[in-house]
């Protein structure tokens, strides 16, 4: 009697086993080995597959057949033997989670997959070539992670596919020509990747049915063709690519948005009957003639944007007729006379931008109550604000009324909107209107002045200070440099090696100096070591220092076989690793350029890394523009230590560069143009990018030739990696607005549009011969060099802040002209700033005749 007990025991609790297992060939089993591996065991699964959140079954079985995951924080590659054995799958939606790669067997879900999103992952790699095996897909979504390699030719066998979304990747090559076999195609979004050539001729012909084209973000180039052909196209972005011509007649009339900003595209804009047109962006470019005429045909316009473009002078046009307008932006278009009474009628406007033209006159009555963003500065309006406009004021997001002629009086303005948004304007404000705002201003000058007396008094005392210690380390300093000498046989000893010049101490961790390779690129098979470095640099003795710049020193050096170099100790290097750190160094020797300094070798000794580079004969243009001695480079730190006589006791500081020709608009206009040059390469040319991050007159070095060359390219990544560092964000009078006005300067990003603002601040030396900081600029209260140009450039006095030793070698015109583009270069928003590309553009568009004698 108990053993049947017990057995039937035993059978029923093997049949309740049984019942609640998993069979490990089921869809159920498949997905809840899915759950627990991409670390999200919350899924329930005690219930029916059927009912997991995010199942949808085939109807009456088990067979999942829909699978949307969006956003549930799913980490990880995705497993094998899982989701990708899902036969019955028709749609794939695992967007919004953090994976990381694709499992192999993902690709035998076949034909039966309709629908397939991973976008916003951070899945790696290449798109394997078995996407093919989709033949059924309709839509593919891959945005927003981080494929490479070339898009998959197979993507042409998915005839089915109607949309179709690579963009925010890393993809190359090309565009994928095997796409147009894709007939059914309605949506194409390749934006933001690295396709390079040109869009393909056939495009036009090929996709009747397409309606949304991005290819925006690329490194498209060339001539757009003919797309007149996609008959059902509403949207176009083409927008950040280097496309430098239109064929006439390429739209189709039921375009909608047209994004073409930030290209090279020449001539005409080529608009006609475009009549459904709600969106167009063609700023940025080097689009000459006029566009006022016609543009009343716009009738369904929201946004136009025709900023930064080389059109000819033309009257303000009226936009009356634009009455559902929402956004205009016709910034720097040349545009002259006064702003037409019609502005009143575009009830829609939220912004308007109309700064850096010609404009006359006084402001209209806009009684726009949508309005958001107003920018006429730069301008020559006059007369006072109407008053709708004036009580908007306060409640508005941005407002730029500077470097006008505008009478103001707003009692209820902050004082951040006076300082700010109504720069040379003339503040009619009596006294009884507001006597506490002036008792403020009164209160805020005495307490100014406190702070002035305060910190000139600390000053003064901590220059004693400063005198007093270099005095007493003067004494010591020679008995200090004698300990730390070498002759040829202690190379040869153990380290560490320790150096010091005036402003740096620097150890190399060196076990023995002839044990450490120095790399010359140009000459493999030559055994250099860093004994070599320590023979060439008389063991890196202050004598031979031509520069303390923010990487560090910078020496004079000549190494066997009568090679000249300048070496420099990047002190900050140990940031990176040795293999970091010599790839990166590689990289940088293979970029080439006329007018770039090129880095010719290499050495790593202990932690310091040391870049060694082609000597430049004839200094810097920092020394050359401001009278400054050859032997020491421009650096930050002045010290007086370094004007010392050298052993032969010449004295350093009368060594000039003379060449005939140097105080001339043709050679600064050559220092101009070949320094753009040198960094449109760097910002366009270079895969990947680079920003240079510290673009200032003492990093353009002249060669024998005295053709200009920019140095320390490519340092950031090794000499500073921390973008927190202040190393990684441009020296004084140089940085950009919006390194200096947050707390976290990183907080902004460093792009190409920081080193533009550096050229513009060089750019502005070479007109005017002042120094960045620290010169005196008669008439003005400004005290820094951009300050000052940038205000007389705006009030029609450019002319006479051109450097007299220039002024009568040459066009003023041109030299004006060169003024305004400084202008441009320094705005203080970076949207504003034109690419390198352009500047080379209108750089030799005012490059001076060669006279024949």
């Amino acid at each position: 009697m108990k053993l049947s007990t017990i057995a039937l025991v035993i059978s029923l609790s093997f049949l309740v086993e049984s019942s609640t297992s998993q069979d490990p060939n089921t869809d159920a089993s498949f997905l809840s080995d899915f759950f627990s591996k991409m670390g999200h065991s919350s899924i329930s699964t005690s219930t029916s597959v059927c009912e997991w959140t995010g199942v949808t079954c085939q109807a009456n079985t088990d067979s999942v057949t829909r699978l949307s995951l969006s956003g549930l924080g799913l980490t990880g590659p995705i497993p094998e033997s899982t989701i990708g054995k899902l036969t019955k799958l028709e749609l794939l939606d695992l967007s919004n989670n953090s994976i990381t790669s694709l499992s192999l067997d993902i690709w035998e879900l076949g034909s039966s997959l309709k629908f397939l999103n991973l976008s916003f992952n951070s899945i790696t790699g290449s798109l394997s070539n078995n996407i093919g095996n989709f033949g059924a897909l309709e839509r593919l979504d891959l945005s927003h992670n981080r494929f490479t390699e070339e898009i998959p030719a197979s993507l042409g066998s998915i005839t089915s596919l109607s949309l179709l979304n690579l963009g925010h990747n890393r993809f190359n090559g090309s565009f994928p020509d095997a796409i147009l076999g894709c007939k059914t195609l309605v949506f194409i979004d390749l934006s933001d990747n690295l396709l390079e050539g040109s869009v393909p001729n056939d495009l036009g012909n090929a996709l009747k049915s397409l309606k949304v084209l991005n290819l925006g973000g690329n490194r498209i180039n060339g001539r757009l063709p003919d797309i007149s052909g996609l008959v059902s196209l509403t949207y176009l972005n083409l927008s950040s690519n280097s496309i430098q011509e239109l064929v006439p007649a390429v739209f189709h009339q039921q375009l909608e948005t047209i994004d073409l900003s930030n290209n090279q595209f020449q001539g005409h804009i080529p608009f006609v009957n475009l009549t459904s047109l709600v969106y167009l962006d063609m700023s940025m470019n080097e689009i000459t003639g006029q566009f006022s005429d016609g543009l009343d045909r716009f009738r369904s316009l929201k946004h136009l944007n025709l900023a930064f473009n080389k059109f000819s002078f033309q009257s303000f046009p009226s936009v009356g007729k634009l009455s559902g307008l929402e956004y205009l932006n016709l910034s720097n278009t040349s545009l002259t006379g006064q702003i037409p009474s019609d502005f009143s009628q575009l009830a829609s406007l939220k912004t308007l931008d109309l700064s850096q033209n010609y404009i006359s006159g006084q402001i209209p009555d806009f009684s726009v109550e949508d309005l958001q963003i107003i920018d006429v500065s730069i301008n020559n309006l006059t007369g006072q604000i109407p008053e709708p406009l004036e009580k908007k004021i306060p409640d508005m997001q941005k407002i730029n009324f500077s470097y006008n002629n505008l009478t103001v009086c707003g009692p209820h303005w902050s004082l951040d909107d006076y300082s700010t948004a109504f720069i040379g304007s003339h503040n009619d404000c009596p006294i009884a209107v507001n006597p506490g705002h002036m008792k403020n201003m009164e209160s805020k000058r005495k307490r100014l002045g406190l702070i002035l007396s305060v910190s000139l008094s600390a000053l003064c005392l901590f220059l004693g200070l400063v005198c007093l210690f270099l005095g007493l380390r003067k004494r010591s300093k020679p008995m200090e440099v004698k300990q730390v000498s070498f002759n040829k046989e202690e190379n040869s000893m153990s380290g560490p090696f320790s150096f010091q010049t005036d402003s740096t101490t620097w150890v190399a961790d060196v076990k023995l100096a002839t044990s450490v390779p120095v790399i010359i690129f140009d000459k493999p098979l030559v055994n250099f070591t860093f004994s070599d470095l320590l023979a060439a640099t008389s063991n890196f003795d202050r004598g031979t220092l031509l520069a303390e710049g923010r990487f560090g020193p910078v020496y004079r050096g000549f190494l066997q076989g009568g090679i000249q170099v300048a070496v420099k100790v990047l002190v900050h290097g140990w940031t990176m690793t040795d293999q970091d750190a010599e790839r990166e160094l590689e990289r940088l020797g293979r970029i080439r350029h006329p007018n770039l300094v090129p880095l010719t070798g290499y050495c790593l000794a202990g932690d310091q890394r040391i870049a060694i580079y082609e000597y430049m004969e004839n200094g810097n243009l920092y020394n050359l523009l401001h009278d400054l001695p050859l032997g020491v480079q421009s650096t930050e730190d002045w010290s007086s230590d370094t004007w010392e006589e050298d052993k032969n006791g010449d004295n350093m500081r009368n060594v000039q560069i003379t060449p005939e020709g140097t105080a001339t608009w043709r050679f600064r206009h050559i220092i101009a143009l070949g320094t753009a040059r040198a960094l449109a390469f760097l910002h366009h040319g270079c895969i990947p990018q680079i920003v240079h991050r510290d673009v200032k007159a003492s990093s353009i070095y002249l060669d024998d030739s005295m053709e200009p060359r920019l140095a320390d390219f490519g340092l950031s990544m090794i000499a500073g990696t921390n973008p927190d560092e202040e190393i990684s964000n441009g020296s004084p009078g140089y940085k950009p607005p919006e390194f200096s006005d947050t707390v976290n300067p990183s907080a902004a990003g460093v792009t190409t549009k920081s080193d533009v603002y550096g050229f513009g601040v060089v750019l502005f030396e070479l007109l005017t011969g002042k120094k960045p900081l620290g010169d005196d600029y008669p008439d003005s209260k400004e005290n820094s060099l951009v300050s000052w140009a940038r205000a007389m450039v705006k009030i029609g006095h450019g002319s006479s802040i051109i450097d007299p030793k220039i002024r009568d070698t040459g066009s003023e015109k041109e030299m004006e002209e060169a003024l305004r583009i400084g202008y441009l270069c320094t705005a203080d928003f970076p949207s504003k700033r034109p690419a390198m590309q352009q500047i080379v553009g209108l750089l030799k568009d005012i490059e001076p005749k060669t006279t024949k004698d």
